[in-house]
């Protein structure tokens, strides 16, 4: 079943959204994901600044999960685990994914960040993971199927030559991190529940630049390409109104370093 929101829900999600997007634009802006630091380093500081955002981690705890956020680089698609061992290097292109709360309502996002200098690959495939992200969300409209917006980010990433991953997929969100519905990001439009104002959804595209095929590695979490072809992931929380989709966790910038 899918929850529909109340103003005061939607209103606390909207507070959430807004705090979790502060702390991304400071990933950006005072640099914490560079070269050199340590994926654990990076986990640690969101961790502190959650905290001081009033922010309580969906992630930590989720199934046994030690972390506050996933950071997935390369050839990681999503769920990549924080350790002080993994390095941050030039050329990485690097996933950070967290969920929070404040007052018991969640937002979730995603951002793709380069560390020095992209390859010409991994721009084009990041850019083109947040315009499918932004083709989505052009479609949670009331009156819309749910299917509209999964076909919406699989037509604009296919287009482009890449792949749409098909084992994983964004979700329902409110006082659950994940709730009713799953969110697909392929299918056929016109299809599945329609859209209704209060609704709210993760939507998330995992695109890569060779086959779409994953695995989940010893660690039980991190999702990998077969091919260990590139991979990125972009979310934004969205709210469905009366009119314009209402994407409360947005930020200054789409893609890290980049407007």
């Amino acid at each position: 079943m899918i929850l529909v929101k109340n103003k005061s829900s939607i209103a606390k999600m909207e507070e959430a959204g807004r705090r979790l997007a502060t702390l991304f634009i400071e990933l950006e802006h005072k640099n914490v994901v560079k070269a050199g630091a340590s994926t654990a380093s990076i986990d640690a500081w969101v961790e502190e600044r959650l905290a001081q955002l009033d922010l309580v981690s969906r992630m930590k705890g989720y199934m046994g999960y030690r972390h506050v956020s996933c950071i997935s680089i390369n050839d990681e698609v999503v769920h990549g685990v924080p350790h002080k061992s993994r390095i941050l290097q030039d050329g990485d292109l690097v996933k950070v994914d967290i969920c929070a709360s404040w007052r018991g309502y969640c937002a979730d996002m995603a951002r793709v960040f380069f560390v020095g200098k992209p390859s010409e690959d991994a721009l084009k495939l990041a850019r083109v993971a947040r315009a499918a992200l932004d083709k989505g969300i052009e479609k949670a409209r009331p009156g819309n199927r749910l299917s509209d917006i999964s076909a919406a980010i699989q037509q604009e990433v296919e287009r482009h030559g890449f792949g749409v991953v098909r084992d994983f997929a964004g979700h329902g969100i409110g006082k659950q991190m994940h709730e009713d519905p799953e969110v697909l990001n392929y299918g056929e439009p016109g299809e599945g529940p329609i859209l209704r104002q209060g609704m709210a959804f993760a939507l998330e595209p995992m695109i890569t630049f060779g086959s779409y095929d994953v695995f989940v590695t010893e660690d039980d979490w991190t999702v990998k390409t077969e091919d260990k072809s590139l991979a990125a992931h972009v979310e934004d929380t969205v709210v469905i109104t009366d009119g314009e989709p209402k994407v409360i966790t947005k930020t200054d910038f789409p893609l890290g370093g980049l407007k």
